[in-house]
């Protein structure tokens, strides 16, 4: 278990300057193209879009261009997949939030397996990766606000690194694999810790901590700033690496659930879009995190 640190930052909670909003968001999908449960976007190494819930619930789709998606996979045994990440060989990883796994699929073989377990997980939500494949998986507890957050090693085992924290959601690695973001849904908090090779996590500390509404999934770009979805708000909210609150990208939607970056150059910003069924886009002035 985590030997907890908890260092606040003074600063950052008086952060209040938001930049000039220099980027215009636009439906990349309409309105009920996926469903209002559409979450998890993710780009593979070829380009493509993909985000779970296409048409009808525990379905994957796969976006091929403007206003074009079709379906990609439909998942067994009841499973409804949350997160989506990628491992730089192009294994597409899911957490099903059913049935208490995370699902491994491989586009050359066509196979769809569990790669992780354990039933003592509530609900894996959404997924982190390290460049050496180690996940991490937010765990929340809806109903009781709090959550858990575990560690998937590369043999598919899992490791319990903190329970008892607030309703744990988005979760992200910083572009040099050390350091590890977890947000707080209902808490409003993000949390950072230090990362080591093997994905062991220390020096908990505040990152930085909202006034009002909820957020959902993050990602960053390769520059560390980290990118958050601002569940209720209609925002994407992006912080640097020092905890300062550097700009706020309006939606057309009030309920974004998850981004990811994509494009030629990695700069186009794809954000699902709860309730709407939609996902909008941005261009960013900087590529994601896998894009150099």
């Amino acid at each position: 278990m985590l030997n907890k640190k908890i260092l606040l930052f003074p600063t950052l909670l008086l952060t209040t300057v938001v930049f000039a909003n220099t980027h215009k968001s636009s439906d990349w999908m309409p309105d009920n193209s996926f469903t209002q449960g559409v979450e998890g976007p993710a780009v593979d190494k070829n380009g493509h879009l993909f985000a779970v819930n296409y048409l009808k619930a525990g379905t994957i789709g796969k976006v091929t261009d403007k206003g074009q998606a079709k379906l990609y996979l439909t998942l067994p045994n009841g499973s409804i997949g949350n997160g989506i990440r990628f491992d730089q060989s192009g294994n597409m990883y899911i957490a099903d939030y059913v049935n208490h796994n995370v699902l491994v699929y491989n586009s050359e073989s066509e196979k769809l397996s569990v790669y992780a377990h354990n039933n003592k997980m509530n609900q894996p939500n959404d997924i982190a990766i390290m460049d050496s494949g180690i996940l991490f998986a937010s765990d929340p507890n809806w109903s009781e606000n709090l959550g858990n957050l575990w560690r998937i090693n590369i043999d598919g085992s899992t490791v319990l690194l903190e329970e008892n924290m607030g309703t744990t959601n988005g979760v992200e690695v910083s572009p040099d694999n050390k350091t590890l973001y977890v947000n707080e849904s209902v808490q409003r908090n993000i949390w950072r810790y230090q990362l080591d090779t093997n994905g062991n996590i220390s020096n908990k500390q505040l990152f930085y901590k909202f006034e009002d509404h909820g957020m959902d999934g993050m990602r960053t770009d390769n520059q560390g700033n980290l990118y958050v979805a601002r569940y209720g708000a209609g925002v994407i909210a992006i912080i640097s690496p020092q905890g300062e609150l550097i700009n706020t990208v309006k939606l057309t939607g009030q309920h974004p659930t998850n981004v990811a970056f994509g494009g030629k150059d990695g700069k186009q910003v794809f954000v699902t879009m709860q309730k709407r069924g939609a996902i909008e886009t941005f261009t960013n002035n900087i590529a994601g995190r896998n894009f150099h």
